[in-house]
């Protein structure tokens, strides 16, 4: 049994580590509540681009713009998002498995990809992977990225789709469904790629000028831009509400230690205290 000097230092100790987890805990609670409001507020206006979509595709051939053409997928860019720090529970390890499937899943059906990779994590695991080309790696970005923080992604995907060099651009993310619950997924940035929704009564009659054609050339990359920013503002929440998780946990396991270690020291001081009086009843009956 260790000493109660030793169990002391070690209480001391696991009591400071509590102290960090649990202000880490606070501090990503604090950004959680920040990121889900925004990727909340994002989603009505991803449903509002949705809607004006469809009703421009009612109104005219999306088939002609060249971010709407499908090609049979022989190359693919794929974006993956992931953190810049870890201690975030499994969040770096679950997107990153995922990411590693869908490479798995490329060679297998014999389609060539290249990587853009958005978070230290993604970067450092994609470097170590054979026959895997990284085009550009993206570190540090805000918690919520701007248009302007995106532009450099957005071109280098939409050019290269343009020119054929692509035949599909991929984002790889970590989808919020609760603070509980958040899964890796893939979805289809380009060739642009919505489901027909309902329309609002006033959206049905709205007139498009000067053309539905040229506003629909105006509004697609804009779309492609807004959906790319849905799934970022997604990780982020989910990445913010991962870590808040796994530092509860460690401070919660920091509570338990503390408490078996007190238990541990007790007993070593009730053991040293009946010694104690074992060796002073005997001295005195060896005295009388």
């Amino acid at each position: 049994m260790a000493s109660t000097q030793q169990l002391r230092r070690r209480i001391t100790s696991v009591k400071n580590t509590k102290q960090i987890t649990k202000a880490m805990e606070m501090v990503a609670a604090s950004k959680l509540r920040k990121a889900q409001d925004a990727a909340t507020a994002s989603r009505e206006f991803a449903k509002i681009a949705n809607q004006l979509l469809t009703r421009i595709r009612q109104m005219t051939d999306v088939s002609k713009h060249p971010l709407f053409v499908r090609r049979s997928v022989k190359k693919r860019l794929l974006i993956v998002v992931a953190s810049d720090s870890g201690l975030a529970g499994g969040y770096n390890s679950n997107i990153l498995r995922h990411f590693a499937g869908e490479l798995k899943k490329d060679t297998e059906s014999g389609i060539e990809n290249e990587v853009i990779t958005i978070g230290k994590r993604a970067t450092a695991f994609a470097s170590k992977l054979h026959d895997v080309s990284v085009i550009g790696a993206y570190h540090d970005f805000v918690a919520s990225p701007t248009a302007e923080d995106l532009r450099p992604i957005l071109i280098t995907a939409v050019d290269k789709y343009r020119d054929g060099e692509y035949d599909a651009v991929d984002i790889i993310y970590t989808d919020f469904i609760s603070s509980v619950n958040q899964q890796p997924a893939t979805a289809r940035l380009i060739p642009v790629a919505f489901e027909d929704v309902e329309l609002p009564s006033h959206l049905e009659e709205a007139v498009f000028e000067p053309t539905p054609a040229k506003v629909l050339h105006e509004v697609t990359e804009r779309f492609v831009e807004v959906s790319m920013m849905q799934y970022m503002l997604e990780s982020a929440a989910s990445e913010h509400s991962s870590r808040m998780l796994a530092m509860k946990n460690a401070t919660d396991n920091a509570n338990d230690i503390v408490d078996d270690l007190t238990l541990a020291l007790n007993t070593a001081r009730q053991a040293a205290i009946t010694q104690e009086l074992a060796e002073i009843t005997g001295g005195a009956e060896a005295i009388g």
